[in-house]
């Protein structure tokens, strides 16, 4: 087994044409091997490393582009684009955010969307959850990876904020502070109210004796804090430390003449952490404090909900508590136990439900990982209201991605090794230069401490078996043969998956297709297509993938033809709405509608597939123009006669001045009522009459009616037209169905007037979007 004589037999057999060429290239033309020197070994093995070299060369160039390639068109960009460059960075942490909530009780609450709150005209509506996110507070100037932990503070009807902001620099918690005089509709950040040289986070607010005090959780430290705001709400003085106790996520209430500590020690022998709770009680919130008879009160595994998650309440006379579940994950959810007994010899408390349930939208919603804490408040009006944290992906998320991504490039390296031996580009899985039985001439010190070296010994012989294996598996597996093809192929196609699979957790990001913000809020919009029963196959995968997009609210189905379907026949993340038509119009797509409670509304064609991230960049977009068309399918109408040409006619002259609403925003009262007019009359007739149109009336009728430009272009990464593979497209002809459209053209042209001096040019916004 010694290692000549592997490399001698590596070289035997048949392999790749192109590999021999190089072989014998390396070896100086096919020089005989007799004329070499006493060194003629290590030039031997000069030759197999040049083969080697050139071989992984080549895989890590096409393995590489491949990669590239995929995460250019397959992997969406994050979608935190246009935050400061401090803030929101990628934490293992995770990427929490804070959600607003109304409700008659708080067994009754609402996310704010669902309240249509803000019909600010210049703005969609609803405003959305989260209303709070590391891209608004680093927007502010407080560079910020993520916000939790949320405590309200009334004072009249002004809302403070008290929150955790990891701070992007220190990679430490502080505290910050919001304001709101719209009942949680908008948010005005004020700053940090508290940073000290160690982490912060729960900052729990209360009122007593007329000052109002903040104790934040600082077990790094190692006690319990109570600070008193000497300028509400950013200057706090310390005041007292109320326990020598590194005490986690604590709350103090008064109850039945005395006050109640609650906390959780992680620091104890046998504390089962996130699942120990310890309760203390006194005269006064400023101590001295004495432990309850039974403490710990619960030292039993973290799912159960001992650790607390947020402010406790009191409803109908009731207290409640919240605790967090953090079994399949730190903050996995919350659960609302009710307090039934609570005195220094007892404490009880069971579980009550909560109308609290993972969101279907996966890691597309806010919160669809995970909820660890929430502040419930009645307000003056009797309104109750509610701030919660949520988060998108698990805790350890960039960890989790990180290792998978790698063992995937590590797999990859080990195919491509694979691949190598088998076209005989690898000659040897171990370098012969690193065995230590290679070296030829060793020294009588290295002699003597190599013979009785149990570990020497046993890895010249793990080298030998090494290379021996790859020798055996090269000749049972011939790549000249048809096994030995398959195998080959099956190998390759292997490793180009698992370099897409690590290029995809490496680089990929959370897989999250996050909406986009605005003016330091997001919103909803509701999407609308009009199809047939022909077609049902093609609806099911589109409500299916469009129902998981971050902002749709709603959709709506406008059935012109045959039987329809019912909403339970769709697997949907949000409700669907079927809307049945007398008759079969394209002129319904654009029918007045008092049930859709969005201001936007994506028209989007059944058989369009593209990514939820283009459909949120098409949405900011609008939200930044609500008076325009903004779509992802532009044209250019400039000729005399006028006619009907695709989007290659318009990139050659730069410029649009057509969006087709096929797949467009418009606001849903303004575009309906005016497709409805009287004066948009004779244009319905025509496309009635032609069966064809009603876009390119749209943009007619949006053009009249302004003076300025109506029309936004935002280019998709890609977009796929599944009607092309059922044979159900309404245009399959594509010059009969252009020779139509010219002469609607030409019709519009004539009721409404020209198009042809609204061009707008490409890449003319800053967003970059517009390319």
């Amino acid at each position: 087994m010694g290692s000549s004589a592997i490399v001698t037999s590596a070289g035997g057999g048949g392999g790749v044409g192109w590999w021999r060429w190089f072989w014998h290239s390396s070896n100086g033309g096919g020089k005989s091997s007799n004329s070499t020197s006493k060194n003629g070994s290590h030039n031997h093995e000069a030759c197999v490393l040049s083969s080697a070299f050139a071989y992984f060369l080549f895989s890590f160039v096409v393995l590489g582009s491949i990669g590239n390639l995929y995460a250019r068109f397959m992997l969406t960009p994050n979608a935190r684009t246009g935050i400061t460059a401090l803030g929101c960075q990628e934490d293992n942490e995770g990427s929490w955010a804070l959600g607003v909530f109304y409700g008659d009780s708080p067994f009754s609450l609402k996310p704010i969307e669902a309240m249509n709150v803000w019909k600010d005209k210049s703005a969609a509506w609803p405003v959305a959850n989260p209303v709070i996110t590391c891209a608004s507070v680093s927007d502010a100037g407080f560079p910020s990876n993520f916000v939790a932990d949320p405590f309200l503070y009334a004072q009249g009807e002004i809302l403070y904020l008290f929150y955790e902001t990891k701070n992007s620099i220190t990679m430490q918690g502080d505290i910050g502070v919001a304001r709101s005089i719209d009942k949680g509709a908008t948010w005005k950040q004020l700053g940090i109210a508290l940073d000290e040289d160690w982490h912060l986070s729960y900052p729990y607010v209360f009122e007593y004796n007329g000052n109002i005090y903040m104790m934040p959780e600082g077990s790094a430290n190692g006690d319990l804090r109570l600070y008193r705001a000497i300028d509400f709400p950013l200057k706090w003085t310390l005041h007292k430390v109320i326990m020598k106790k590194p005490l986690v996520d604590s709350f103090m209430i008064p109850r039945e003449g005395k006050f109640w500590l609650f906390g959780s020690d992680h620091t104890g022998i046998g504390t089962k952490k996130n699942g120990q709770l310890e309760i203390w009680h006194s005269s006064s919130p400023l101590g001295p404090w004495k432990p309850h008879k039974k403490n710990p009160i619960y030292n039993t595994d973290k799912s159960m909900g001992a650790r607390n998650g947020g402010r406790p309440f009191v409803y109908k006379g009731n207290l409640y508590r919240i605790g967090q579940d953090c079994g399949q994950t730190y903050g996995h959810r919350i659960r609302v136990f009710r307090v039934e007994v609570l005195n220094t010899e007892e404490f009880k408390e069971v579980e009550v439900p909560f109308p609290s349930k993972e969101p279907a939208k996966g890691r597309n919603a806010w919160n669809g990982a995970r909820n660890h804490h929430l502040d419930v408040q009645q307000l003056s009006s009797g309104q109750w209201i509610a701030v919660l944290d949520g988060d998108r992906v698990p805790s350890g998320d960039a960890v989790h991605r990180f290792i998978l991504g790698s063992a995937s490039v590590v797999a990859v390296a080990g195919l491509v090794m694979l691949v190598g031996l088998l076209l005989g580009a690898v000659k040897c899985l171990v370098p012969l230069s690193w065995c230590p039985h290679s070296m030829e001439k060793r020294s009588d010190t290295f002699l003597t401490w190599e013979r009785p070296n149990l570990f020497s010994s046993k890895l010249r012989l793990f080298c030998s078996r090494l290379n021996r294996a790859g020798l055996i598996l090269r000749a049972r597996i011939r790549p000249n043969t048809c096994t030995g093809i398959f195998v080959l192929l099956v190998t390759i196609v292997g490793a180009v998956m698992l370099m897409c699979t690590g290029v995809k957790y490496i680089y990929g990001g959370s897989g999250a297709e996050e909406p986009y913000l605005l003016d330091g809020h997001y919103s909803q919009f509701t999407l609308l297509t009009m199809t047939y029963d022909a077609r049902l196959w093609n609806l099911k995968m589109y409500i299916k993938h469009y129902s998981r997009c971050s902002s749709v609210r709603e959709i709506v189905v406008v059935w012109n033809k045959g039987i329809p379907p019912q909403p339970g026949d769709f697997d949907s993340a949000v409700p669907v709405r079927i809307r049945v038509e007398k008759n079969n119009s394209l002129n319904n797509r654009f029918k007045v509608d008092p049930l859709i409670k969005t201001r936007a509304v994506l028209e989007l064609d059944d058989d369009i597939m593209m990514t939820c991230d283009d459909i949120e960049r098409g949405f900011k977009v609008w939200r930044e123009h609500p008076d325009r068309i903004v779509g992802f399918y532009p044209r250019l109408i400039n000729s005399s006669p006028l006619k009907y040409r695709g989007e290659k006619h318009a990139r050659k002259h730069n410029g649009y001045n057509m969006i087709l609403t096929g797949a467009a925003f418009v606001d849903a009262k303004v575009a309906f009522e005016r497709y409805w007019t009287a004066e948009a009359e004779a244009g319905r007739a025509l496309v009635d009459s032609y069966f064809n149109c009603e876009d390119v009336l749209m943009n007619y009728l949006y053009a009249n009616a302004s003076s300025s430009s109506v029309v936004e272009y935002v280019k998709p990464a890609w977009a796929v037209d599944t009607s092309k593979l059922s044979g159900v497209a309404i245009s399959r002809n594509t010059q009969a169905h252009y020779g139509v459209r010219s002469n609607c053209l030409t019709k519009f042209a004539g009721m409404y007037g020209g198009l042809t001096h609204r061009k707008a040019e490409f890449s003319s916004r800053k967003d970059g979007w517009d390319v």
